[in-house]
């Protein structure tokens, strides 16, 4: 079979992730990386066997001519670089956060559509492998047909002091809006794979460290269509107990009518049901590439979704619901109030 010839735009951090899954996937031939910083764009392009190295973007897609483009840059250049790559024809894969704003992810929804090109949102979140199997342990009713809350608690440590963030995502210094538009927004996504709509949402959020803008920790909870509820406790700046913060990024119990799963933090997972001993399951999570390999897995469904012409899980119509959410959130937080889904329009 023919594979699917694609390219990269951005050589920073996370993008190494990216690099190691294109690599690893049989049916993708990445054949150029492209990135204002020439330098780090070549030391990309030897990592990972690359034979193209651009700085310009337009150059590289009219010479390249790609299936589909990556795009791995920071938020705000995201739209442009979108509309360069709809007017081609070309096919996208783009990092989360989408866009800097709520409006500028609805008109980036509405070029999408207008074009008729395929396009998904890198949200690896929901594919990492213990979400995949709790949500197969809730279906099977392993813990009851009725689930009353999920509850996540998280702990990064990577923003206290006064160079925080520097080693690995600087931009993130200056967002005014960071813990949830940059991270929670994952777990936005996931308690809607694993439950189903959010209809309201009840936020506290903070900012502790003041060398950064934006918010740094928060407390928010959520009640679904469903009638269940979660909680999301979060925090970047205070350190885990835990030895590897960036695997699981914290714990998570879900709570049914027949017992609990609980979600540890070296991905394995447990189930107690009501009356009974705990039980691990024989789950082991591989520990390749990022958070149990979930980025060669958002990568692989992305591919797949091209290659059968399926409906990708976080296409821009579904994901828009999750940053409904999220922007509910930041309203809820500034109104400090319960803040309805239903009022973002």
């Amino acid at each position: 079979m023919k594979k699917l010839k694609g390219v990269i735009v951005g050589a920073g951090y996370f993008s190494q992730f990216h690099g190691d899954a294109w690599s690893r996937l049989e049916k993708v031939e990445l054949t150029a990386i492209c990135d204002k910083d020439i330098q780090k764009a070549r030391l990309y392009a030897k990592n990972f066997g690359i034979p193209g190295v651009y700085a310009d973007l337009e150059t590289m897609l009219d010479k390249e001519k790609p299936d589909f483009i990556d795009i791995v840059t920071p938020p705000v250049t995201h739209k442009t670089i979108i509309e360069i790559a709809l007017s081609k024809g070309i096919h996208i894969i783009c990092q989360k956060p989408l866009a800097d704003t709520f409006k500028e992810a609805k008109e980036i929804k509405k070029l999408v559509k207008a074009a008729g090109v395929r396009f998904m949102v890198h949200e690896n979140w929901r594919f990492q492998p213990w979400y995949r199997e709790i949500k197969s342990q809730i279906n099977d009713g392993k813990i009851g047909k009725k689930i009353f809350q999920y509850t996540f608690k998280m702990r990064l440590g990577d923003g206290w002091g006064e160079n925080a963030y520097l080693d690995r995502q600087p931009y993130f210094r200056t967002m005014p809006r960071l813990l949830i538009h940059e991270t929670g927004v994952h777990f936005v996504d996931t308690f809607r794979f694993l439950e189903g709509e959010v209809t309201e949402v009840f936020a506290n959020l903070k900012t502790l460290n003041p060398s950064i803008q934006g918010e740094d920790t928060g407390v928010v909870f959520f009640r679904f269509k469903s009638g269940c509820t979660a909680l999301f406790d979060a925090n970047r700046y205070n350190e885990p107990l835990h030895q590897n913060a960036r695997f699981t990024f914290g714990e998570m119990l879900v709570e049914g009518d027949q017992g609990s799963i609980i979600l540890h933090t070296n991905g394995e997972i447990s189930i107690k049901p009501l009356g009974m001993p705990v039980n691990k399951l024989p789950f082991k999570p591989t520990e390749a590439g990022f958070s149990g390999d979930s980025v060669y897995a958002c990568q692989e469904h992305f591919i797949n979704g091209i290659i059968d012409d399926s409906p990708f899980e976080t296409r821009i119509e579904d994901y828009i619901k999750t940053l409904k959410v999220v922007e509910a959130i930041y309203q809820s937080n500034r109104t400090k109030t319960n803040f309805q889904i239903s009022q973002i329009k």
